[in-house]
This record gives C-alpha cells, sequence and structure tokens, in this order.
C-alpha cells in the first residue's frame, strides 16, 4: 500500500488524473475463524476490522481516492456477473471431488479450517493449505494427527461434493499472449507469470463450503459461496463503482476507456499469480470490455531479522504499533529505504535507528531546522534581502534539476528505493552548500552575501518541501504551513526547481526540530519487546 500512495501522490503532483482504490478482502476463511475467536458474528466483526484498518491507513497517510469493502452490495453482484458470464460462455464446470468432511462439526471443511502436524517440521499447528513454520505447500489429507480448527474435532472423513471448476487450461493461451504483450513487467512478476504459464494452467475450484461470502446463483449450490479469490480482484471494479455511486462521478469510464487510461496494481509476490493469471483470464473469459492491467509492480518480502514477521509468534511490530511509536513519516521513509524490490529485505531496529538518525535527523531535519533558526535569529523570521547569486549557486541549482528528475524519473518507473535514495541525495546537497557558504562566519564579514546564502537555502527547503511530498507527506505539510506557501504553491508541479519563489520579505515560522533521534536504550527495548 505504501508504494501505491507513494506513486499515486507523485502523479498528482505531475497533474495527471488519478483514482487510488483499495478494498477490505473480507471473505473466505480467516474472517470465520477470527471472527469465532472473537465471539462475534462474521458481519459484524468485519464492519469493526474495517472501520480500524481505515483509521490506521488514514494515520500512515494512504491517500485512497476510496477505501471500499468486499462484501458490500457492488461486489456481490458484480462477481454474480462474472460468473454468470464465464458460464455462459464455456469457462465454468461443475464437477464431484473429495473434501474432508468434520462429524462434529457438520460441515465440509476449507484447507485452512483443517490443522494437524506437518509432516515435513512437525510443527503441530500446521493449517491444512501451508505450514506457516516451515511454509511448505501441503493438501489437508498430508497432516498428521489433523483436526478441525473449529471444535478441535478428530472426527474427519472424506466425502464426495460438487464445486465449480474456471477452465484456466482453455484461457491459457489467450493469458500468455497477454502476458507476452508486458515485456517490461519486472522480472519478479514475469518470472511469476511465465512459470505458472509453463507449467501448464489447471482448472481452479471457484466455490467452497461456507456461509460467508458471495452466494453462487446456481441450483444446487444454496450452501456454497464463491472461493475468495475469485470474488477478491472484482472487488476493484466494485469498489470503483462505489465510489463512482457516492460522489456522481463517472466510473465506468475508468475500467472501460482502455486507450486512455493506464492501470497499475501493487502487490506482493504471493499475489501475483492472481494477477497475472487468475484475473485476467477471468475478465478475458466474460468477453466484456474491462481494462487489464498495464502494470504489475510484485515486490519481494520484507522480512523480520531474517524470519518472518509472525503475530502467532509475536514477531515483528505491525502498523497500529508502529504509529504508537513514532509518526508515520518516520516509518514511510525507513521502509521505502529498506523495500524489498530485486529480492528480500531484512527489516532491524539498527537499521531503523541510522535511517531516522542520521538520514531524517542529522541530514534532512537539521538542516531544516539550523537554517530556519539562523534565518530566526539574524533576519527576523523573514526571507532576506541582499546578495547576489553567483556562480557556486548556479551550480546548487544545476545539481538539484538533475537530482530532482532522476528522482521524478524513478518514481515514474515504479524505483522506489532508487527514489528514496536520490532524495537522499538532494538533502546532502543542502548541507553541503551550508557548509561550504558558512553564513556563520559571513554574517559577521558580509552580512549581503550571508543573507543570499540564507535566501537560497529557504528556497531549497520549499523545493524539498515539494518534492519529498509523495514520501514525507506530513513533514512537508509542516514545511508548507512554516513557510506561509499558499496553496497554489504547495501543489507546484513536482519537477519544477525554482531558486526565486521565496522571495525577499516573505515571513516564516520557526518550527520544532521535525524528527527526534533513536536512543541506543530505546532501540533495544524495542528489538526485547517485539521479539527480534
Amino acid at each position: 500500500m505504501l508504494p501505491a500512495d507513494v506513486y499515486a501522490r507523485f502523479l498528482r503532483q505531475c497533474g495527471e488524473q488519478v483514482l487510488f482504490i483499495c478494498a477490505t478482502d473480507e471473505h473466505g476463511t480467516p474472517a470465520e475463524l477470527a471472527a469465532s475467536e472473537a465471539n462475534l458474528d462474521t458481519a459484524s466483526f468485519c464492519q469493526n476490522m474495517y472501520q480500524i484498518q481505515l483509521d490506521i491507513y488514514r494515520s500512515f497517510g494512504l491517500s485512497f481516492d476510496y477505501f471500499g469493502r468486499n462484501s458490500s452490495s457492488y461486489n456481490h453482484e458484480l462477481t454474480q456477473n462474472f460468473y454468470k458470464s464465464l458460464d455462459k460462455n464455456g469457462y465454468i464446470e461443475e464437477r464431484e471431488i473429495n473434501l474432508i468432511y468434520s462429524l462434529d462439526d457438520a460441515r465440509f471443511l476449507p484447507d485452512r479450517y483443517i490443522i494437524g502436524t506437518c509432516p515435513h517440521c512437525g510443527y503441530e499447528s500446521a493449517r491444512g493449505d501451508q505450514c506457516e513454520n516451515c511454509t511448505s505447500v501441503l493438501d489437508p489429507t498430508d497432516l498428521i494427527k489433523p483436526r478441525s480448527a473449529i471444535s478441535k474435532s478428530t472426527k474427519l472423513e472424506v466425502r464426495k461434493t460438487k464445486h465449480l471448476f474456471l477452465k484456466l487450461s482453455v484461457l491459457s493461451d489467450e493469458v500468455r499472449n497477454w502476458v507476452e504483450q508486458h515485456p517490461n513487467w519486472s522480472n519478479l512478476t514475469k518470472s511469476i507469470a511465465l512459470g505458472w504459464l509453463n507449467e501448464g494452467l489447471q482448472d481452479r475450484c471457484i466455490t467452497r463450503d461456507l456461509s460467508w461470502g458471495v452466494p453462487v446463483p446456481r441450483p444446487g449450490f444454496e450452501d456454497k459461496v464463491f472461493y475468495v479469490w475469485f470474488d477478491a480482484p472484482i472487488g476493484y471494479i466494485a469498489a470503483t463503482q462505489a465510489w463512482g455511486v457516492e460522489n456522481s462521478q463517472d466510473w465506468e469510464i475508468w475500467w472501460q476507456d482502455t486507450e486512455n487510461t493506464k492501470y497499475v496494481q501493487f502487490m506482493a509476490k504471493d499475489n501475483l499469480p492472481f494477477h497475472t493469471i487468475m484475473f485476467p483470464a477471468m475478465i478475458l473469459g466474460t468477453r466484456q470490455n474491462w481494462k487489464l492491467a498495464d502494470e504489475i509492480k510484485g515486490f519481494n518480502w520484507l522480512n523480520y531479522y531474517g524470519g518472518k514477521f509472525s503475530t502467532s509468534s509475536k514477531r515483528g511490530i505491525f502498523l497500529d504499533q508502529a504509529l504508537e511509536i513514532l509518526p508515520a513519516d518516520y516509518w514511510r521513509y525507513s521502509l521505502l529505504s529498506m523495500i524489498p524490490e530485486s529480492a528480500d529485505s531484512t527489516f532491524t531496529w539498527e537499521l531503523f535507528q541510522i535511517k531516522v538518525n542520521k538520514e531524517l535527523a542529522d541530514t534532512f531535519g537539521n538542516f531544516v531546522n539550523r537554517i530556519l533558526k539562523f534565518a530566526a535569529t539574524h533576519f527576523d523570521s523573514t526571507v532576506p534581502q541582499g546578495g547576489i547569486a553567483g556562480e557556486r549557486e548556479q551550480e546548487l541549482e544545476n545539481t538539484c534539476t538533475r537530482l530532482v528528475s532522476k528522482y521524478c524519473d524513478y518514481l515514474s518507473n515504479l524505483e522506489f528505493r532508487k527514489a528514496v535514495d536520490t532524495l537522499y541525495s538532494l538533502w546532502i546537497l543542502g548541507n553541503q552548500y551550508i557548509d561550504d557558504k558558512a553564513p556563520w562566519k559571513l554574517i559577521k564579514t558580509n552580512r549581503d552575501e550571508a543573507a543570499q546564502v540564507i535566501r537560497t537555502c529557504i528556497n531549497l527547503i520549499r523545493i524539498y518541501a515539494i518534492v519529498q511530498a509523495p514520501i514525507l507527506p506530513f513533514t512537508s505539510t509542516k514545511l508548507f504551513d512554516a513557510l506561509h506557501l499558499p496553496d497554489a504553491d504547495r501543489i507546484t508541479k513536482i519537477s519544477d526547481v525554482n531558486f526565486e519563489a521565496m522571495e525577499p520579505g516573505n515571513k516564516f515560522d520557526l518550527i520544532p526540530p521535525l524528527f527526534k533521534k533513536l536512543e541506543d536504550e530505546e532501540i533495544k527495548a524495542l528489538s526485547i519487546k517485539f521479539g527480534s
């Protein structure tokens, strides 16, 4: 969600018309299990979680144009219409399969409703689809001493039941043709898509024996719902529809004007098969004019000290906890600098401390603080007049323009770690200039030249505020307010480097330091608390 937000904010600053859509993926086994553990019905549990997640994402600065719910009536209706089109076109087949039935629960159990001992590592709480401990992919029948996740009953037996399958094997050539039309996808996205295609697509079951989900509009399937992976991606379209209805906007143009819309998806690598294979196959199979993704940005894993983040094992910090410790911009910048684009990466508290102390506090925050403080002391909190920019200032402007151009190119190409590195280089540039010019010395010998240096630096702070706004939106707002920038100035084109925007006489406010440093004792305590 974070790189998606940065990209959306960047495009808005470039003057593009942007629609940034997300939704809670509420159906399926995990929601039912979590609701049961919370002693709530599933609908009430999902309503509570939707509000909790919405509040967290707002606090994190995610600028969704609409944050919807896959349990909405829009998604129910649209999912059923997708199914009907696929069925009409011959891409749905009813089959009889064997599933595990719990005698005590009086129901068929989906994979995740079955737990037992992993045959590979001996983990005693492995799920029927995958062992969380060793990550082995499993079938429920692989488990040793399988039991119901609902009742813990071991009275299980295999029974026959009917389910619906999407005939991916028939759509395989069309999907491959679509994938091959995107040679510029990242290696991660391409390798996963082509890996599935080269192995040969297998028909996939799209229904489940559950009560929570989108009902299946087919006689004999009244006690079944669509499998969550089938309705979840359709939720992107449904959330756009909900946005359009609630805001009196033409939502269909975003999904049906295929020539003038660019569609970019962001996700972790485990979701890439659903978005490079299954969802495209579903869209192609409807024979309807739905927009297919132009770019699918897949990410590897962000690990925690070399292992996976895990709620059950209490390993790692999660977003609600993180925001209680430090404001969002600390996390946004640090996480983007660690983003696992080309390979898995690792979060450690020690690395986080370096990002906060050296880069945010010492390099960027300290530059802003000492410039504004100096100007408040010697020039009455006003952009000073005097002096003429010379060769050193022209060199600064040229380098700044070049770095901002590189930064914009990286964001445009979805290269977020390189963009953060370039932003850091931009901050270093300001520090090098101020150290070279030493206005604290100039003020004693040449007040006009000192004024010119400080004026240049205040304009550089304005440039920083504009350029870094996609990554550090809360900090940029503080700077916009401190510099008394008008609304028009706040939405200036991101690549417009202007060293004369802050004119002599403009007033500004002195603000507290933007970032606080993390002490070694704090890092040690956080490391212990969150299980490193």
